[in-house]
């Protein structure tokens, strides 16, 4: 899939602030410190489009990027992180509840995990809140490159146990460094929006 353009059309954090283009949307989800804006910038391969923070829960919007002018991935506040207060994280919670109960456009959820460990309680609420819906997910397992290849099954099988993954919901090995499952996200997409896959 090749990248033309990209642009941050809206932060948005109301239904009512949502684009209105009908375009194919792609939601991204996970903890905090996951790799969230490294993910969005290798695969739109811009390198500081998304804005790495130093500090986890920067995110506090809901953030549209229009690729190609074909289709959005929405960025979303990442979960899990103490020092967000609970009362913000309830409000996150409830902005990113709206999106996913109203939002037809959405096509498929990209859930992000920390390959390197055991997938959390917060990841596993989020994913059976994501089934729940009924959405098509695809766990992206980032920072792959950090684990040695001998032990790189052993770790999978740890993750798709614990998720209980589902038989059409596909795991994706990552690194943002090596670039390792950049590939198979693009597939992903290329044939939800340009072969209209549903």
């Amino acid at each position: 899939m090749e990248i033309k353009s990209v642009e941050l059309t809206i932060s948005a954090v109301r239904q009512s602030q949502y684009p209105d283009d009908n375009k194919p949307e792609f939601l991204l989800v996970g903890r905090s410190n996951v790799g969230k804006s490294s993910f969005i910038n290798s695969i739109i391969e811009r390198k500081n489009y998304a804005r790495i923070s130093s500090k986890p829960g920067k995110t506090q919007t809901l953030n549209f990027y229009n690729v190609n002018n074909d289709f959005y991935l929405v960025d979303v506040p990442g979960y899990g992180f103490a020092n967000v207060s609970k009362e913000r994280q309830q409000k996150f919670g409830l902005m990113i509840e709206e999106y996913i109960v109203n939002r037809d456009n959405l096509k498929r959820v990209f859930m992000l995990i920390d390959f390197r460990h055991k997938p959390t309680n917060d990841d596993l609420l989020m994913y059976n809140f994501l089934k729940y819906h009924n959405l098509d997910v695809t766990v992206i397992a980032t920072k792959v490159d950090k684990i040695g290849r001998t032990s790189r099954d052993k770790q999978e099988s740890l993750i798709r146990e614990t998720l209980n993954l589902l038989e059409n919901d596909n795991l994706i090995l990552f690194s943002s460094s090596t670039k390792l499952g950049k590939k198979d996200v693009g597939n992903t997409i290329y044939n939800i929006v340009y072969n209209k896959e549903e």
